[in-house]
């Protein structure tokens, strides 16, 4: 399994063909909950979707549902999971998405 990230804005990876079996989208919810309209290639272009730092929700102006039904709205296929890598909420269904998806595109 081998991660490539994006190391510019939402444009780039989703203009270059980097050779990828899947793309997923990273979002924290601390970047708020206009990207998908902001950036729609990408979302249209992800498998997944993971809202990270879900912790952060009550401190932060970040429409779950908002931002989950646009992505949807380009992209109805695209799987969410809400991530706390701080707390742990939803790190078992980032870490069974990715063992699925491994097994399901030619992993062992």
């Amino acid at each position: 399994l081998i991660l490539v990230e994006n190391v510019g804005n939402l444009v780039c990876p989703a203009e270059f063909d980097l050779g990828v079996d899947g793309r997923v989208m990273l979002l924290s919810v601390t970047e708020g909950d206009d990207k998908p309209r902001k950036y729609p290639l990408m979302f249209m272009q992800s498998r997944l979707l993971v809202l990270n730092k879900i912790d952060l929700l009550p401190h932060v102006d970040f429409d779950v549902a908002r931002a989950s039904g646009e992505a949807r709205e380009l992209n109805p296929d695209i799987e969410i999971i809400e991530l706390s890598c701080r707390t742990g909420e939803g790190f078992e269904n980032w870490l069974w998405w990715l063992d699925r998806f491994r097994k399901t595109n030619g992993g062992a």
